[in-house]
């Protein structure tokens, strides 16, 4: 009973996969309309050239006919016969040959361009999308997995847009030479049908699986990708020489990679063997239908020319039959990863603006107010923060305290809105910030994390991203420098503003880590933020160093509201009120004097780091 148990599964598993592939065509039309958007006239353009030269194979094959029947009618004549139609035939057949050489090549060179532009524009598109999704989606590795299928389709994307314009230019051709067969004999187009249906149904099943592992190794070609970057990149070259890692990740990425090969291979083998088999099927059916056109010949049914004729257009047809099952297996394959493209533009955020979207007063008056919020991560079951409740002052600067995973970094993100509470709320002047215009709300909080990023850019463009509005106002980015002291980093550079920062590109400088945090500073004073935030962005100065920034940081942003991390209390002491959190909730609460007066965990901390400076 196991058996044709085991039959009708496999059945069922190819008729889902014949489905799944139909059911991927439905992408093309959404595909074609971004093609479309990136170039209208080359998108008429080449579609127009197509459906020209898909008459062409029927013209030069009835051309030929003629030829080789002229050529049989004056060789059956005595005297010097009349050679100007055979001249004639010869010359349209040139003529003909030529104009298909050049549509060829404008052909070839409009998917070249348009395949270019479309890149560009799905690239420019998945970059745009990607910065609407929320914060926590990419902390998910799910969510990485969608991004990199997405990523991998913004690319080479012009061979299924060739294939498919290809697919409807050899469909119109088949039709044409369809009607010279069935005028002949309509047998012979069955018997071309029925040669093709085993290769389709080979190939769309192997396309299926292909596909299934593709999508089932993409967190294994994204480890790959990462252990590529990992042993060969400027910023890992020191921990890989002074450890001797080489080995280590030589050999994780031959294991892995080792694996996806054996698994491909398997695959492919399979796909071979049995695509062979089945292309003999339909070779047997053309030399069995080529033998009866010949019989036909020698028993004087058709002419010479006929022959060739049939037997060319006999030949075009079997192949075009042939290539358009193979390509529709290619094209439904195609189909299948564009769908992980759309998918990713499918996810919507749910941090956004709320249906009121008030604009942020400015002044802001009351100050933001925490009202038991807590935060919990996707896939945790650990609260990252919870029951938060104190109020933030308009023009206070409040200092955040606590040992690592405490929870002050997520306790920033929600006030920057990053993440929304998964309990309680967070007002802004007596509102909800779910209530105010998400964009308004950015504009007017500044952020500068730890973790910052040190854009391979010029100095000027890498202060400029604080407020990339302001590009182009060089007064504003030498003023932000002046207050983030990058100045002194900047007019030490050789080409100053203009200088490339970092090793990754031509005449690049690499600065210290210091120098770097100067450089992301800068960027704080570039907006107009009625609300600043500084998470530990000092971490890599020493603490005088650190000490002078936050000093001239209070002095820099008088009337303005801020939020300071750091794990130096001599630094967070200048803050109006420090606030210090322990396992995700609040401990303490006031100012410098007052926690030290409660002798709590604050105070114990404040002297034990106090001792080791002695």
């Amino acid at each position: 009973m196991r058996k044709p148990q085991a039959a009708n599964n496999r059945q069922k598993s190819n008729f889902q996969s014949f489905r799944q592939q139909l059911d991927a065509l439905k992408n093309l039309p959404q595909f074609f309309r971004l093609v479309w958007e990136a170039s209208p006239w080359m998108t008429l353009t080449n579609a127009g050239l197509r459906l020209f030269k898909s008459a062409l194979p029927l013209a030069m094959l009835y051309v030929g006919k003629l030829i080789i029947d002229e050529v049989v009618l004056l060789s059956g004549q005595e005297d010097d016969p009349p050679l100007s139609r055979l001249w004639g035939l010869l010359a349209l057949e040139f003529a003909l040959a030529i104009v298909s050489d050049l549509m060829n090549r404008a052909i070839t060179l409009l998917d070249s361009l348009l395949g270019d532009l479309f890149s560009n524009i799905t690239s420019v598109k998945l970059i745009r999308h990607a910065a609407t999704l929320d914060l926590h989606q990419f902390e998910d590795a799910a969510f990485y997995d969608k991004l990199e299928r997405a990523r991998r389709q913004t690319v080479g994307r012009v061979v299924l847009m060739s294939l498919t314009f290809s697919q409807i230019q050899e469909l119109i051709t088949l039709m044409f030479l369809a009607t010279g067969l069935v005028v002949f004999n309509p047998w012979l187009i069955l018997i071309l049908i029925i040669a093709v249906v085993p290769s389709f149904i080979g190939e769309t099943h192997f396309n299926e699986k292909s596909y299934s592992i593709s999508r089932q190794w993409t967190a294994e070609r994204r480890e790959l990708d990462y252990l590529r970057y990992v042993g060969a990149s400027d910023e890992t070259a020191k921990e890989i020489k002074i450890f001797n890692l080489a080995g280590f990740l030589a050999n994780r990425f031959k294991n892995v990679s080792d694996k996806y090969y054996q698994t491909n291979k398997k695959l492919a083998v399979k796909r071979a063997t049995w695509g062979s088999l089945l292309t003999a099927v339909g070779t047997v059916s053309y030399y069995a239908a080529y033998v009866f056109i010949l019989l036909a010949t020698v028993a004087g049914s058709i002419t010479l020319g006929d022959l060739t004729f049939l037997s060319g257009s006999f030949n075009r047809m079997r192949n075009s039959l042939q290539s358009i099952v193979m390509r529709f297996a290619d094209i439904a394959e195609g189909a299948l990863y564009l769908k992980d493209l759309f998918d990713f533009f499918d996810i919507k955020p749910q941090v956004k603006s709320g249906t009121k979207n008030y604009p942020v007063p400015r002044p802001i008056q009351k100050g933001f107010t925490f009202e038991n919020v807590g935060f919990q991560y996707d896939n945790n079951k650990r609260w990252a923060v919870r029951n938060l409740s104190f109020h933030l002052q308009a023009g206070e600067k409040l200092a955040l305290v606590g040992e690592n995973g405490a929870g002050k970094t997520t306790l920033v993100k929600l006030l920057a809105r990053l993440y929304d509470p998964t309990e309680g709320r967070i007002l802004l002047d007596g509102i909800d910030l779910k209530d105010y215009d998400l964009q308004d709300l950015r504009k007017t909080t500044g952020v500068i994390f730890q973790d910052y990023v040190r854009f391979q850019m010029t100095a000027s463009e890498n202060i400029a991203v604080g407020n990339i509005q302001e590009q182009e106002n060089k007064h504003r980015i030498n003023v932000s420098a002046y207050k983030s002291l990058a100045n002194t980093v900047i007019d030490k550079l050789p080409d100053r503003y203009k200088q490339v920062l970092g090793r990754r590109f031509a005449q690049g400088v690499e600065l210290s880590g210091g120098e770097w945090q100067k450089i992301a500073l800068a960027r704080a004073y570039m907006g107009e933020a009625q609300l600043l935030i500084l998470d530990e962005p000092t971490s890599s100065l020493d603490a005088r160093a650190e000490h002078e920034v936050f000093l001239r940081f209070a002095k820099l942003i008088q009337g303005k509201s801020a939020v300071l991390i750091s794990h130096r209390f001599s630094t967070v002491r200048m803050a109006d009120r420090i606030l210090f959190l322990e396992n995700g909730q609040l401990k303490e609460l006031g100012t410098h004097e007052e926690l030290l007066d409660k002798k709590g965990k604050y105070a114990e901390l404040f002297q034990l780091q106090a001792r080791g400076y002695h």
